[in-house]
């Protein structure tokens, strides 16, 4: 068979679950507070995988405005009962202290490209969902159990409930069936059923460098359920110096010709602060049943390996060339924005140029224009061209790597009180809960005309250029930390930030009359 490299969706995409209908496979992960909800790649050979869609793209199915970064959709789980696909998530509107706030959706589709119903709302008792069909033709619903009180464990255990389908609601009594190992903090529960047994596969030990996958089995689906041999399926917890860490949070398929594969979250660190810039991504390898009824990784060891033996050959060199984005027609997939579920509000694409409309601030939890994609490689340049005329220092529109509220930077362009039009560069600072803002340099004059901008990023280093007219590139401003855009350096460290660093376009206007830029296009290099 031929290698494949891990991990196999680059670039923030955690929480995969994975599904196989007939000879296509399937992953969904999580998007957090990036709109529209969902990613759903595709694949015929585990080797080469596509963005294909994403299915929560109004606002009857998700609005985040005002949701923390790190929150909003958690852990997506996607199913196919052999009629519909069926797809859960969680939508989070709080994280922090002692409520969760997470609300449990089902939304279902006929095809994997929609269109996806509207949301059944199920419960609010705790994240991470998950939907079991069996073959009895009972569904049930799986998610972890939170508890707020002072005093008690916060990750109570994983609940199970039967699902009627025809009244939408959860019905029967609901049960705790499952408290975890020694590692706690379980969630993420996935449902199987293989001989006679149920394996309930579960995430343990947090998102950071303790997390792992833990394996259980009973012979009724309400348990007890006995812990794997080994106890963890999957997990680096134990080897700092392996190149997947944080591996945990997977789902399981099955290939045609009767091979197992795990997919699983993974994050790779790099500097010797150990920074994830590229945020929790997802990893493949490849599991066997042995003689005593448990699924274990091919290897003899519950390491995640950076190799997997799969059944196609991939395309590197597909997946390094160069992406020049124009703005002719739709909005190319590769791009999402935040949290608004009326982007004609945030931004339009007419006569080949994308139009931002300014409103919030950069790190706005309302209605900030931004539009981003993945930072999939660890070395890369990113460039645009802004025609903006800003008349003040409140009007602002540039290039930008971000995170989150407290992790970004961004050459903008904008004009000093007299309207000079001039180019400077902000960033705010890492762990200053009030936002606190770094100015890295005097502003730059500017003239007339569009200014082109550009990020390289070259070993944690980022650079900032511009350029005007026909001159070179010249640079601008210091070389910047790039691996604050990482979930290590977020609000709530790897613990809880939980997405990845984006380049994209972003526009503001803090007077409150929608000034507009206008981008020509938009380049992702990898070096």
């Amino acid at each position: 068979m031929p290698i494949r490299q891990n991990p196999i969706l680059p670039g923030f995409n955690p929480d995969p679950s994975i599904l196989r209908v007939g000879e296509d496979y399937y992953i969904a992960t999580s998007t957090f507070e990036w709109f529209p909800g969902v990613q759903i790649h595709h694949s015929k050979d585990l080797a080469n995988w596509e963005l294909l869609t994403r299915p929560l793209t109004r606002k009857s199915q998700l609005d985040m405005r005002g949701n923390p970064d790190s929150c909003g959709i958690w852990a997506p789980c996607l199913t196919h009962d052999g009629n519909k696909f069926w797809l859960v998530y969680t939508d989070v509107k709080r994280k922090d202290g002692n409520f969760k706030d997470a609300h449990n959706y089902i939304v279902t589709a006929d095809a994997i490209t929609g269109p996806w119903s509207d949301p059944t709302y199920v419960n609010s008792s705790g994240f991470d969902p998950s939907l079991f069909h069996d073959d009895d033709g009972k569904k049930w619903f799986v998610n972890m159990l939170w508890d707020h009180r002072e005093g008690y464990h916060r990750f109570a255990g994983i609940a199970l409930q039967e699902f009627d389908p025809v009244a939408g609601r959860l019905i029967g009594e609901r049960k705790n069936i499952f408290k975890g190992s020694p590692l706690k903090l379980v969630e993420g529960p996935h449902l199987y059923k293989r001989d006679g047994w149920y394996y309930l596969l579960t995430a343990e030990g947090g998102t950071g460098y303790e997390h792992a996958a833990t394996l259980a089995r009973s012979r009724t689906i309400d348990g007890p359920y006995e812990l794997h041999p080994d106890m963890y399926l999957v997990t680096a917890k134990d080897d700092p110096l392996n190149p997947l860490q944080r591996a945990g949070h997977g789902d399981i398929v099955e290939t045609p010709d009767g091979e197992t594969y795990l997919v699983h979250l993974t994050g790779r660190p790099t500097t010797q602060k150990r920074r994830c810039v590229l945020g929790r991504e997802t990893a493949l390898q490849k599991c066997e049943w042995r003689e005593d009824g448990w699924l274990y990784l091919v290897g003899g060891t519950n390491l995640p390996a950076s190799e997997v033996d799969v059944p196609g050959t991939y395309d590197q060199a597909g997946f390094d060339a160069e992406r020049r984005y124009r703005f002719d027609g739709d909005l190319h997939i590769d791009f999402q924005w935040l949290r608004t579920p009326e982007p004609e509000r945030i931004f339009r694409l007419e006569g080949g140029k994308l139009t931002l409309i300014g409103r919030e601030s950069i790190g706005s939890w309302f209605e900030q224009a931004l539009v981003a994609r993945r930072q999939q490689h660890f070395d890369f340049e990113a460039e645009t061209e802004v025609h903006f005329d800003p008349r003040d220092e409140r009007e602002m529109a540039g290039l930008t790597g971000y995170y989150g509220r407290y992790n970004f930077h961004y050459l903008h362009l904008t004009a000093n009180p007299d309207g000079g039009r001039e180019l400077n560069i902000f960033s705010s600072v890492v762990s200053h809960p009030d936002g606190t803002l770094t100015y890295w340099i005097d502003p730059v004059p500017v003239g007339a005309g569009p200014v082109r901008m550009k990020m390289r990023v070259e070993n944690s280093k980022l650079q900032y250029l511009y350029a005007q007219g026909g001159n070179d590139w010249q640079k601008i401003g210091p070389e910047l930390d790039a691996s604050i855009l990482s979930d290590e350096c977020g609000g709530d460290a790897e613990h809880g930030s939980f997405t990845g660093a984006f380049v994209g376009m972003a526009a503001q206007d803090l007077n409150g009359s929608a000034r507009e830029a206008e981008f020509s296009y938009f380049v992702y290099r990898p070096l």
